[in-house]
């Protein structure tokens, strides 16, 4: 079988072809999208609603309840959850990862439709839903800030121009806004006031709402006209309803300023937003599901200059944070490392080979190859990420060697005196089925992630497709361009010289094996007589100091056939050493600590201000302004933006911290984090969390708990799941593992309790709709009109005198009217006492639910921390009618990186490759011996990752397959060779695996180190994406260094082994 015989008669139409390729791939190339990694979003669905003034249990109840019961019936739905708050709740629906996101949403609609009945009166509106990827991390965050205009006025602007111009570019999920509210007309009732004219704050609001209805008033027509009917200039701001009459007294108009405070003012005034120094409005986007990052930010920043020209001049929009400026350094990093892997890898060749015409042959397979994967990459629709550059990175050191097999082949051809031309044609025959076993069995490999399913088959497509796209274009050029090249360019050797060579290396012959007959056309290009010592003198200083000049190569190879002839007598210590490698393996595979995903330094931190939830927000804001103040000061920090109050709680702020590009810091995002938390301003109950945005966040954080790990206890007593919750709290604080333990300590809000006298009340005609009408009017800040103007709708919002809201003592002066007219005080009918409440309900599945959360301490892996986790668990023995789960539920997936399921995937990787090369060599043992090199492989690739103190994860899961094929080659090459002279030249087992192991010393060495000198830059990890990039780098250069130098005597034995046991078997058959 010679593939290769029509392209070597063809020299200028298999140039051709690669140049064909050359330019499929270039074109591609700058077609190419770019993102930081595969999109693997989760398909998520939010659903919100609100009702304001409703406590927490309250919208848990009457709220979420009837949301869950109908949203949890939809299908293809793997979790459900609901956090319910005062006024608000938010239910997220997570679904499998291969649904349909609009039919979805569809199902989501309809049965918010089918559950509209059950909700209670009151509701401002319909139930919401909006549809997000898993990873709520923002994009881009924007800050509009003025020195004259007021926050309500900026966050008018940024809602009807910023939020509405944004939300339109492709891509762009949401737009939230937060530091204000919008305008609003705030009506401010003195009580007593309204006592003395015996009005109720409901009668007042009934006036209120009369006044600002909005109704079609029709049309007038006779037989030649038509008339619209319409009223007068309509109510808009504080002054027209400062001047509405509310009632006529002994024939005076009592006017609502008359008994009110009236003012334009914002919807909620407990909010509030700042950046760096100035107050700001600040605007978070968040992208589509499977919307490309880069493009899409490309696309909002393109509108910007539009925006800014449409706003007032005093207004300035600022960009923030811009999450594609780290993607384009990180991609830029990998495309530089991508360079010198080539560069590297064409030095080594250049190297080996000694020429530098020669070494050109199989260097130009990396460009052809690596430009043309571009052109399946585009095909495929996929982008270039860092995981597709990583593929590009390690197939550098990979499409070289089926290149290297060729040239070597050839040139043992030409050293023996054959023409080039000659060499080419029976040299590229001779390897076509070691090449085709070779790639098939790294393509089997890759194309098996396929089969893995879920998550890690979405992370892994991409890199597996790139790689395995690689390998076939390499094996198409060096079946074609290769040989053609060889059979053209190569120099003709003189017959005098390879004798000249046989005669020194059978010199040399291992004299204790008379039974070996020596391959005398082994030699390297360009070597000359190892016994000239003057010709050894004018060997070029370049290769005389790396020691790869023939000669040396001779000697290196000479000793390795010695020591391995001294080996092969004694094989079953090859099989102790391989029954250890297999037991280390394994070993080191359960032992190492284990995470998803190396942590990214976006240059991006997500942080977290959290204050006890019995602060006032105007207690808050000081310590929030004194965070900011020190978060500005430390060195690392470029900008800082935050917003508090708002839908996010009176106590709490969101800040995004952007820092300066890592050059400039010299720090990692980790450390800073860790910086700010030693140095954080103690003041007592608050707290501050941070954690480093990811590209690629399997386990999307939910802010409010954001540690670096949640446990969420679910139960279906909310009594034992409190009691609980506080007693794992308690323990785990107690451990040194973990820092920043935060837990709900029971009943975390203050409030105020109203016991009525039911009895009392009927008697003196108080219904309890009119005790809950006067207080929602009094202090709930009620929204009881809606104001339409061109661009938006504005609310208009009462409330009683900040006077009456000051102290619980005011509730004593609440003034209730009754049906029949007369005013009767609250204390009346009501006694109050204080009391706790949940500041938050949170249901998973249905279940009520608990959280605590904690940050791993210096020092410490994930996987110890979440052990000492386990064994406070384990320790406390809970009941079975409360359920703890890690990283889980709660939105959250389950830690991907177990070692049980990641064994079976590794043995079925193993499994797959074995049948494959069972029916290309119609044996069944010999595909042992090449699965042979696998153990040494892993324990040099899990070595490196423990000395490195690196955690396992799904990218080292994704260099190990990377090996099982790579490796493999060391005993594909030896056994092809070795098979071949047993059945053609009749040679012993023993014989036929020496001479093979000597004759593919060269290609097996040569493969090996550019694929190890093509992963130094990988595991250098230099620049931004650099840690994505490490624990694949140092993968490949351990797994190959140890495998290299352990398999060249392991696989020889394994197979003399397997050979006489097929002999042992074949003679018990007869």
């Amino acid at each position: 079988m010679n593939l290769s015989r029509p392209f070597i008669r063809r020299p200028i139409g298999s140039t051709m072809l690669a140049l064909a390729i050359l330019l499929a791939g270039w074109l591609a190339w700058r077609q190419l999208p770019v993102a930081p990694l595969p999109q693997i979003d989760t398909p998520m669905v939010v659903v919100s609603a609100s009702l304001p003034g409703a406590s927490p249990t309250s919208m848990a109840a009457t709220v979420a309840g009837p949301l869950e019961r109908a949203l949890g019936a939809i299908a293809g739905l793997s979790s459900i959850s609901s956090s319910s708050s005062t006024g608000t709740t938010e239910v997220r629906l997570f679904f499998d990862i291969d649904r349909d996101l609009n039919e979805a949403s569809r199902e989501v609609q309809a049965a918010i439709n089918g559950v509209i009945d059950q909700l209670p009166p009151g509701m401002p509106g319909r139930p919401t839903f909006r549809k997000l990827n898993s990873s709520t991390s923002p994009i881009l965050a924007l800050a509009l800030s003025s020195a004259t205009l007021p926050p309500s006025q900026l966050y008018d602007l940024a809602d009807n121009i910023v939020l509405q111009k944004i939300s339109r570019v492709q891509g762009v999920g949401e737009v939230s806004l937060g530091g204000a509210s919008l305008p609003a007309v705030r009506i401010r009732f003195e009580p007593s006031a309204l006592a003395a004219l015996g009005m109720s704050l409901e009668d007042a609001r009934q006036v209120v709402v009369a006044a600002s209805a909005e109704a079609p008033e029709g049309f007038l027509e006779d037989e030649g006209n038509r008339w619209l009917v319409a009223t007068g200039r309509k109510l808009k701001n504080a002054a027209d309803f400062s001047d509405l009459v509310l009632r006529w007294k002994n024939g005076q108009a009592v006017r609502l300023s008359d008994v009110a405070e009236v003012s334009d003012s914002v919807e909620n005034r407990y909010s509030s937003g700042f950046h760096n120094h100035q107050p700001a409005i600040i605007a978070l986007v968040t992208r589509q599901p499977d919307a490309n990052v880069v493009a899409t930010i490309d696309a909002i920043k393109a509108t910007l200059p539009q925006l800014q020209a449409i706003l007032p001049p005093q207004a300035s929009l600022t960009v923030v944070m811009d999450r594609s400026l780290g993607i384009r350094g990180s991609l830029a990093e990998a495309q530089w490392t991508l360079v010198f892997s080539c560069l590297i890898v064409a030095a080594v060749v250049w190297l080996f080979v000694a020429r530098l015409r020669t070494a050109l042959i199989p260097v130009v397979v990396i460009p052809v190859s690596l430009i043309g994967t571009f052109a399946v990459i585009w095909l495929a629709g996929f982008s270039l990420n860092n995981l597709s550059i990583m593929a590009l990175v390690v197939a550098a050191g990979l499409v070289v060697d089926d290149a290297i097999v060729v040239l070597e082949n050839i040139t043992r051809h030409t050293e023996r005196g054959l023409s080039p031309y000659r060499a080419a044609m029976r040299g590229a025959g001779e390897v076509s089925f070691t090449l085709l076993a070779l790639n098939v069995a790294l393509v089997v490999v890759f194309v098996a992630v396929l089969f893995m399913g879920g998550i890690i088959e979405r992370l892994f497509r991409e890199f597996s497709l790139t790689l395995a796209a690689a390998i076939v274009i390499s094996l198409v050029v060096s079946i074609s361009l290769t040989p053609a090249l060889c059979a053209h360019v190569l120099p003709r050797e003189r017959r005098q010289k390879a004798a000249e060579q046989g005669a020194a290396q059978a010199a040399v012959l291992p004299g204790n094996m008379p039974d070996v007959v020596h391959d005398a056309g082994q030699g390297t290009p360009g070597s000359e007589s190892v016994q000239d010592d003057a010709n050894a003198a004018r060997v070029p200083w370049h290769r005389r100091l790396l020691g790869l000049h023939a000669s040396y190569f001779h000697h290196l190879q000479v000793a390795y056939e010695q020591s391995l002839a001294r080996m092969l007598r004694h094989a079953w210590y090859g099989i102790v050493v391989l029954a250890g490698l297999i037991a280390a393996s394994v070993w080191l595979f359960a032992n190492l600590p284990r995470s998803d995903l190396p942590e990214q330094d976006t240059g991006v931190i997500g942080a977290f201000i959290r204050g006890d939830d019995g602060f006032s927000f105007q207690i808050m804001q000081p310590r929030i302004e004194r965070y900011r103040r020190w978060i500005l000061s430390d060195p690392a920090v470029q900008d800082v933006a935050g917003i508090s109050g708002g839908n996010g709680g009176l106590t709490n702020a969101r800040l995004v911290i952007t820092l300066k590009p890592l050059a400039e810091r010299k720090v990692s995002a980790r450390q800073v984090i860790d910086r700010l938390r030693r140095s954080a301003p103690q003041m007592a109950g608050t707290m501050f969390f941070g954690r480093v945005e990811q590209d690629l966040q399997l386990s999307p954080p939910k802010f409010g708990d954001d540690a670096d790990h949640v446990i969420v206890l679910k139960s279906g007593d909310r009594d034992l799941l409190q009691t609980w919750n506080q007693r794992l709290g308690v323990a785990l604080s107690k451990r040194p593992e973990l820092e920043n333990v935060s837990y709900s300590l029971g009943e975390d809000t203050r409030q105020i309790v109203l016991d009525i006298d039911r009895n009392t009340a009927s008697r003196l005609g108080v219904q309890l709709t009119d005790i809950s009408a006067a207080l929602s009017n009094s202090f709930a800040q009620r929204q009881v009109a809606t104001l339409y103007q061109d661009r938006n709708q504005y609310r208009v919002v009462m409330e009683v005198s900040e006077r009456f809201t000051e102290n619980p003592l005011a509730l004593d002066r609440v003034q209730i009217i009754t049906s029949e007219g007369k005013s009767v005080a609250l204390a009346e009918v009501a006694r109050w006492h204080f009391g706790m409440v949940q500041d938050r309900e949170r249901h998973v599945d249905q279940f009520s639910a608990a959280t605590i959360s904690f940050s791993v301490a210096a020092g410490v892996t994930d996987t110890a921390a979440l052990a000492a986790v386990r064994d406070v668990i384990d320790a406390e023995r809970m009941p079975v009618t409360v359920i703890a789960d890690i990283d889980g539920d709660d939105g959250r997936p389950k830690s991907l990186v177990k070692a049980d399921g990641q064994g079976w995937l590794i043995l079925g990787v193993v499994l797959a490759v074995y049948l494959v090369l069972g029916i290309l060599y119609e044996n069944l043992l010999h595909p042992i011996t090449v699965l042979s090199t696998i153990p040494s492989a892993g324990v040099g690739a899990l070595l490196a990752l423990w000395a490195s103190n690196t955690p396992f994860s799904l990218i080292t899961l994704l260099g190990l397959f990377l090996l099982i094929g790579v490796v493999m080659k060391n005993g594909i090459l030896m056994i092809d060779v070795a098979l071949k002279k047993q059945l053609h030249e009749g040679l012993a087992p023993q014989v036929a695996i020496l001479q093979a192991a000597g004759q593919r010393l060269r290609p097996i060495l040569m493969t090996n180190v550019a694929a190890l000198a093509g992963a130094i830059p990988l595991a250098m990890g230099l620049g931004d994406g650099g840690e994505l990039r490490r624990p694949m780098g140092l993968v490949i250069i351990g797994g190959l260094a140890v495998s290299q130098l352990i398999t060249l005597y392991t696989t020889p034995a394994l197979y003399l082994m397997l050979e006489r046991l097929q002999q042992w078997l074949r003679r018990g058959r007869r």
